[in-house]
């Protein structure tokens, strides 16, 4: 176990700056008896004193506030993990999230979606884009390969495309539900500055969210509850809704409706299967004009 009166802050910045190239980052190789920056190159990079650093790393001196804390950051080139680490030996707490536009899922995580064959599946950003998605969440809840980019975003496909709309049992409860998740996701990543060309735009749009904007309402998406579907095909499905974080990507959430009952599980099969080859055949008589006596042939 290490010493409690062990200076954490100092060995972990030590450790950092020795892994570093000083020639790839301008500075001279002459004269130096261990590996990496010095620590006035570091507090040049940093914009601190020298003075100031080497107290810092010798554990005096007091907490630094948290902006210097990013400036040393940066200087180490400390990846967002390695930031979050440092934050928490020096203050006690993580950083402030950065709200960084997300830029798509990994192959593993699309085949994560994949592997959910019956569960309707897809991951969102911070302000509720949909980045990604399974084959059950599009025969289930919406055909979100044929959207554009702008339209798949939850809250808009709740307040302005009506064939979601149809489908939710609870059309006001959803929505609601959705309004308040979505406050605190949007604050929670730093994103409520971005998100507010969106909120400005559905206020517009929709007096329905205009009012339930207006309620101030926060809740938490990382909820456990049931959805019902109303499938213009299969009927009514129950859903289990569950939400997960996205391990290494604090910008994305994983959101997976697994079927209630067994009977919901067939219902969703059935969806996915693909049509009997004699009505593909019609299907394909049909659009080439044929006539109706060959298209029931």
């Amino acid at each position: 176990m290490p010493d409690t009166n062990e200076n954490l802050v100092g060995a972990y910045l030590k450790d950092r700056r020795s892994r570093l190239d000083p020639a790839a980052l301008g500075f001279p190789l002459t004269r130096r008896r261990t590996p990496g920056l010095r620590r006035e190159e570091v507090a040049q990079r940093a914009h601190v004193s020298t003075t100031w650093y080497t107290w810092l790393e010798q554990g005096r001196g007091g907490s630094p506030s948290a902006e210097v804390l990013n400036r040393i950051a940066h200087a180490l080139m400390l990846t967002d993990v390695e930031r979050e680490h440092l934050f928490l030996l020096a203050l006690g707490r993580p950083p402030e999230v950065r709200y960084r536009a997300a830029e798509g899922v990994t192959p593993r995580l699309q085949r994560v979606l994949d592997s959910l064959e019956l569960s309707p599946a897809y991951v969102k950003t911070s302000t509720w884009d949909i980045v990604a998605w399974n084959s059950a969440a599009t025969a289930v809840l919406a055909d979100y390969g044929a959207l554009s980019l702008e339209q798949r975003n939850i809250l808009r496909l709740i307040f302005s495309n009506a064939h979601v709309r149809d489908r939710q049992t609870d059309w006001e409860g959803v929505a609601r539900f959705a309004v308040a998740s979505f406050r605190a996701d949007s604050a929670r990543a730093g994103a409520a500055r971005t998100a507010k060309a969106l909120v400005d735009e559905l206020c517009q749009l929709s007096p329905e969210f205009n009012s339930m904007w207006r309620d101030n309402d926060v809740g938490s998406s990382y909820s456990d509850l049931t959805k019902y579907v109303r499938h213009p095909r299969a009927g009514t499905i129950a859903l289990e809704y569950t939400s997960f974080a996205v391990d290494g990507r604090p910008d994305l959430g994983l959101v997976i409706y697994n079927p209630a009952t067994p009977a919901d599980a067939e219902r969703i099969r059935s969806l996915l299967a693909p049509a009997p080859k004699s009505e593909g055949i019609r299907l394909k008589l049909i659009k080439r004009g044929a006539p109706r006596a060959a298209a029931h042939s």
